[in-house]
């Protein structure tokens, strides 16, 4: 790391009305430097990111680069400068193929080729429809676009939250790598493993303000989260409960030789009332499309879906929901009303319930709505527009739509993504709640610990099929990760 000052920003302050996303926030990023950017969900790190990268304008405050005052006034302006983002969700235009996109942004084909392939990626086509592609996926062609622009400081916020384990590891090594070289790098992350492993400094936020700078060594995660929080929290806690009552009964959800070509080549499990059932895989073994075949967004082309002893074939998530089976989807956006209030966004599912005949039932609809808010602890200050709040209150929104109106089989691909440690210690209850009262949850995750925090047992995918069934109390980070690189002589039965 040297001495030069890269970046140098501070009294930053932002108002969205009467909400008060940043009051003072600073940060400095030496040439060489991994800065970690933390806080719990709603402190204002997207924010921030958004002002220093011209995407949005402070209500006050300064920002030097190199030592000169700037005005970023928009992102191009931001990248000419040097100061390239790689922000939450994909920037990338959906309807356009990757070749477009590229040339949108001006980015040199050559070099974008060059670090997809260094991070991981080695079967992109340049003619596929972005739409189309994974999230996992975007986010590696997102990053990649990055670096081609040769920034002199890399901005990633959450850039990891929706990656598997193995591009994960691509992911830090490169922009250690880059690092190393002289870039610097603010990191957004809320995974302490991660912030360890890159991170040389932090700046933590609470509150729309920075509370305290820190040097990341061994034992800085109780004193990073005591900042974040302005209290002490476990940080080690196991899981909520052990009473499984899975293979009791007949199960709820029977899957047997599911396929659809290429990605799922037969996949076989039993889902039972009152289980919490983790999905682990790395990217692109079949996970993504096993939980869109039960969620009714497209059939499979084979085998067999059985909901309550009785056979389902959906060719529309109206079917998938009317049979019991409701999806909180790893991208967020694809959920939400961006433009409509918290409380619109909740109560949507009554909307499409509404008797052909008789009185509406509003009191009972605003009555679960604020039932929903009240126990997730969704913040309402920005309620006018639901895109206003941050990521973690967003994707409390889309498990409190049904948790008002009252689940039976919950899918929830990677739920936690890009959240906060206090809203994570929130969601894992809540889980364990649901499946106490009877209900089924298959609960896909990137996060390998979270199996042992939140699920009874786990499926692991490997190449579109199960290759192992792991008890949450063997599910251990090596076992797990093992199963998922195809590392087990066990035959996968659920």
């Amino acid at each position: 790391m040297s001495d030069t000052v890269l970046l140098d920003a501070y009294g930053i302050a932002k108002s969205f009305g009467a909400v008060h996303a940043l009051t003072n926030a600073r940060l400095r990023v030496r040439a060489g430097e991994v800065v970690a950017l933390m806080g719990a969900n709603g402190a204002g790190k997207s924010t921030f990111i958004k002002i220093i990268t011209g995407a949005l304008k402070p209500g006050s405050g300064q920002v030097l680069i190199r030592g000169e005052e700037v005005r970023v006034g928009n992102p191009a302006q931001a990248r000419k400068s040097g100061l390239v983002p790689v922000y939450q969700e994909p920037s990338l235009i959906p309807d356009l193929d990757v070749t477009d996109n590229l040339r949108l942004g001006d980015t040199p084909k050559e070099s974008f080729m060059k670090w997809v392939e260094e991070l991981g990626i080695t079967d992109l086509n340049m003619s596929d429809t972005i739409g189309e592609l994974p999230l996992a996926t975007l986010r590696i062609l997102d990053l990649a676009r990055a670096l081609a622009s040769e920034p002199d400081v890399l901005l990633l916020d959450e850039m990891t939250a929706a990656l598997p384990a193995d591009l994960v590891e691509r992911v830090l090594k490169v922009v250690r790598q880059q690092a190393n070289e002289g870039m610097g790098v603010i990191y957004v992350s809320h995974r302490f493993n991660e912030i360890l492993e890159l991170c040389d400094t932090a700046s933590v936020l609470r509150d729309g303000e920075t509370v305290g700078d820190l040097t990341i060594e061994a034992g800085v995660e109780e004193r990073a989260v005591e900042l974040m929080l302005g209290q002490k929290i476990e940080l080690g806690e196991r899981k909520i409960t052990t009473d499984l009552r899975a293979h009791s009964g007949n199960p709820r959800v029977k899957v047997r030789n599911l396929a659809i070509a290429p990605k799922v080549t037969g996949i076989d499990f039993d889902l039972y009332p009152g289980e919490v059932l983790g999905v682990v895989a790395l990217e692109g073994q079949g996970q993504d499309e096993l939980f869109d075949i039960l969620a009714g967004f497209y059939p499979a082309t084979s085998g067999l879906i059985e909901v309550n002893g009785k056979s389902m074939s959906f060719k529309h998530p109206a079917d998938a929901i009317a049979a019991g089976l409701t999806l909180v989807p790893g991208n967020r956006a694809d959920a939400l009303l961006a433009q409509r209030s918290v409380r619109e966004n909740i109560a949507l599912p009554f909307s499409v319930r509404l008797p052909t005949w008789g009185a509406l039932k509003l009191r009972h609809e605003r009555e679960r709505v604020q039932f929903a808010i009240d126990k997730l602890q969704i913040d309402t200050r920005a309620e006018g527009e639901v895109q206003r709040l941050s990521g973690g209150n967003q994707q409390k929104v889309t498990i409190g739509r049904w948790l008002a109106t009252g689940v039976e089989t919950l899918l929830l691909f990677d739920p936690t993504r890009g959240i906060d440690v206090r809203t994570k210690r929130q969601i894992y209850p809540l889980v364990r709640e649901l499946a106490a009262k009877g209900a089924s949850v298959l609960f896909y995750t990137s996060e390998l610990d979270e199996v042992s925090l939140a699920c009874d047992r786990a499926i692991v995918i490997f190449n579109g099929q199960i290759v192992d069934v792991i008890d949450a109390k063997d599910a251990d980070e090596q076992t797990l990760m093992r199963a998922a690189y195809g590392l087990t002589s066990r035959e996968g039965v659920a």
